[in-house]
């Protein structure tokens, strides 16, 4: 069972669509307990920072969530809320992994919208099977300047940008993978298979 933040508010259903087409069970929920419990946990994004943080802080899901010991994958605004602030919202994060969230400079247009490639930096089984330099779908203003060794991919923008990065059992991507095709049904679907959910 694959767990899905619930903060109301992000992409939800397409994410749970996506693991429905898997053939993966999930269940969209903001209870800790349910968290916990889970084999893998994906937390999807969508939104801004400071009210997301208030919605995991009412739900309590800002102490568990560090706690997690099972695969967790967070995504886009996900990914973000692992660093340690966010000039978004100028937002205390979960700390998770070591960086901070930074606004694209006025250098490029924002957001970034549609497809980039990611370069591969270190191996992950996220990445088993996809080549490197794979499109994947972007939507973001906002980019997590992690510290290099948690960074497991990049991608360009006008400079580069982390758009993966690891530290133990938490993953997480800057790229939307439910909507980018066979591609990021593959990612979604190494994740889950770490999640011996498959």
């Amino acid at each position: 069972m694959i767990a899905i933040i619930d903060y109301g508010a992000g992409n939800l259903a397409s994410v749970k669509n996506a693991l429905d087409r898997l053939g993966v069970e999930s269940v969209i929920t903001a209870k800790p307990t349910a968290v916990l419990a889970a084999d893998g946990v994906i937390f999807p994004g969508q939104g801004r920072a400071g009210p997301t943080m208030r919605e995991l802080k009412k739900s309590g899901l800002d102490k568990v969530i560090p706690g997690v010991s099972k695969p967790f994958l967070g995504i886009c605004l996900g990914m973000q809320l692992l660093a340690e602030r966010s000039e978004e919202d100028k937002t205390e994060c979960l700390g998770i992994i070591d960086g901070y969230c930074r606004r694209f400079p006025s250098i490029v247009k924002t957001p970034q919208l549609g497809w980039n490639r990611v370069a591969v930096k270190r191996d992950s089984p996220l990445v088993r099977g996809l080549k490197d330099g794979e499109y994947f779908y972007f939507v973001h203003s906002y980019y997590f300047d992690a510290q290099p060794g948690a960074v497991a991919g990049t991608a360009d923008y006008g400079f580069s940008f982390p758009a993966m990065v690891q530290r133990g059992n938490f993953y997480a991507v800057q790229f939307h993978p439910e909507k980018s095709g066979p591609a990021g049904e593959k990612l979604l679907k190494n994740f889950c298979e770490a999640s011996r959910c498959l």
